[in-house]
């Protein structure tokens, strides 16, 4: 009898236990049941409920929700309460036309029986199985790309803790069913959420607002995001500068020139130093410290997001540490507001030229050739053997008629994924071809110089060239952040992410890995050091030697 009485009491406290919910549980399940209905509930997704509102008031009721019981009787009232859901017969019909993606789709969360009960869990299945059709209030298309609309701004500075929350799950929602690589992020979207709510709930200032939502941004892992935050560029990473250019290489900034200041004070430093520490800091301990704030999809891209922050300041100098002639050096160097600093014009690039007397090997710098100027462009250089195209830049789309010019025939080159307005969370693929055929397409060496700087548009052109029969890429993997982007704000401060996945034609990614070259060469201190292109001469190397 005394088990029976220990076994009883030991299964009631634990029924009980588990019933009672923590408010990142309930805070969570509200994100997720919000943004579902957002988007798939006929009535809110055409725009007739102030959704925003909606949230606010169930944020202030979940206070006092203590239990799974009571949590299911508010959901349970809250679908019933938006009207009646129609049986969609449209939605049983697979488009058979479309080959869909279904890595980012994830419903699984409806049937956690820890937190909804059975009952909300066929609400909401229902709900999917009849959702919205055809036009959606929150977001549309224009061609190819997605937007969001109609989405309430409450400004840039914090005002409390049920609008943080809003912004958080508005953000958490919109990478949920719409970022095309949601399922290639370094941390689980899922634990993105159970982390960040804390951390949202916790803010109480302006510069801790747009640190959490910078952090929040970082977590796509994606180059092409950002958040533009006035406050955190003040406040975090400074309005003063060392008043000088420089390149990365091997985890140190190699000095490259000294600028002027309206002072006209002379500087510690000369160009060839090698800076490897700055307050304190390697070059590799400041990208961990910052990065967290700097959205990339890999290293490489952190480091090409960051080179511009590495030696601003709030402070009148900084104590940087130098390798020069071999030796290590410690400096304290002066700062000045960007204001005093001098700029001056780059130097005058040609667009394209030949590289050697012989005229056998062109030259043609993407980043500032223009769609109009590549006629003029190909008749002096397709009798070269060989033409380097250089890809370290962004290119001035003019990847449809040069591969027109340069390709045999019309071709695959990559493979886009598009989310599908009317299953929010799935994505349909579509192969792309480009070029046309062409027996008098170019027939020498195509060879394409990429680095870090290479990202998105420059990385689809570096695929199409990858379908010449005769091209080499070289170089360094290129940023990883492919596909168009969708703009948008949260709090009130611009952001976008990668608003299409862009594959190779067989499915291999490029998002996160970049274009892999087949030679690889990074550039050095030693070389940047002497003024050379190192990625330049190796391209010119294989020109001559073949490999």
């Amino acid at each position: 009898m005394r088990k029976r009485l220990l076994f009883a009491l030991i299964f009631t406290v634990h029924f009980c236990s588990a019933q009672v919910l923590s408010e990142t549980q309930k805070l969570e399940s509200l994100c997720r049941v919000w943004g579902f209905l957002k988007y798939y509930h006929p009535h809110v997704a055409k725009g007739k409920l102030d959704w925003d509102q909606q949230l606010l008031k169930k944020i202030d009721e979940l206070e006092n929700i203590r239990d799974k019981t009571q949590l299911d009787s508010l959901y349970s009232h809250w679908i019933s309460s938006l009207g009646k859901t129609e049986e969609c017969k449209m939605c049983l019909k697979a488009d058979k036309s479309k080959t869909y993606f279904l890595k980012n789709f994830d419903l699984s969360w409806m049937q956690n029986p820890v937190v909804f009960s059975e009952q909300v869990r066929q609400q909401l299945l229902y709900i999917e199985a009849n959702r919205n059709t055809g036009s959606n209030y929150y977001t549309g298309r224009s061609g190819r790309k997605g937007f969001f609309r109609n989405e309430t701004s409450y400004g840039s500075k914090y005002t409390s803790k049920q609008i943080s929350l809003l912004e958080l799950f508005r953000y958490w929602n919109f990478v949920e069913y719409f970022f095309p690589y949601k399922y290639e992020t370094d941390q689980n979207w899922n634990d993105v959420l159970t982390e960040m709510i804390p951390r949202f709930t916790r803010i109480n200032n302006d510069e801790d607002y747009h640190l959490a939502l910078a952090e929040l941004v970082t977590k796509i892992d994606d180059s092409h995001a950002f958040l533009f935050s006035p406050l955190i560029t003040k406040n975090l990473y400074g309005r003063k500068k060392v008043p000088v250019e420089y390149q990365y290489a091997e985890g140190k900034l190699v000095i490259t020139k000294i600028n002027k200041n309206s002072l006209n004070e002379s500087s510690p430093l000369q160009t060839g130093d090698a800076i490897y520490s700055i307050n304190g800091l390697t070059i590799p301990q400041m990208v961990n410290k910052f990065g967290k704030y700097i959205p990339a999809s890999n290293s490489w891209g952190k480091v090409m997001k960051m080179k511009s922050y590495f030696l601003l300041t709030n402070e009148d100098s900084l104590t940087i540490n130098i390798e020069r002639n071999g030796q290590n050096i410690a400096l304290r160097v002066k700062t000045y507001l960007l204001s005093m600093i001098a700029g001056e014009k780059p130097a005058v690039q040609k667009k394209w030229t030949f590289l050697d007397s012989d005229k056998k090997t062109g030259y043609v710098h993407m980043g500032i050739i223009e769609k109009n100027e590549l006629d003029d462009m190909y008749k002096e250089l397709q009798t070269a053997s060989s033409i380097i195209f250089d890809l370290r830049n962004y290119p001035k789309q003019t990847i449809i008629p040069l591969s027109r010019m340069i390709l045999p025939k019309r071709t695959p080159y990559y493979r886009f994924s598009f989310p599908e307005k009317d299953y929010p969370g799935k994505f349909y693929t579509a192969v792309n071809s480009i070029g046309k055929k062409n027996s008098d397409y170019y027939k020498g060496n195509v060879v394409v110089l990429v680095d870090e700087n290479t990202q998105s548009q420059a990385e689809t052109t570096a695929m199409m060239f990858k379908q010449h029969p005769k091209a080499k890429i070289i170089g360094s993997n290129t940023s990883g952040a492919n596909g168009d982007i969708t703009m948008f704000k949260i709090a009130g401060l611009d952001t976008c992410f990668s608003g299409l996945g862009a594959y190779y034609p067989d499915g291999r990614e490029t998002q996160r890995i970049g274009i892999v070259p087949e030679i690889i060469v990074k550039p050095t201190v030693k070389g940047i050091r002497e003024a050379r292109d190192e990625v330049l001469e190796r391209a010119l190397e294989y020109i001559k030697t073949g490999y």
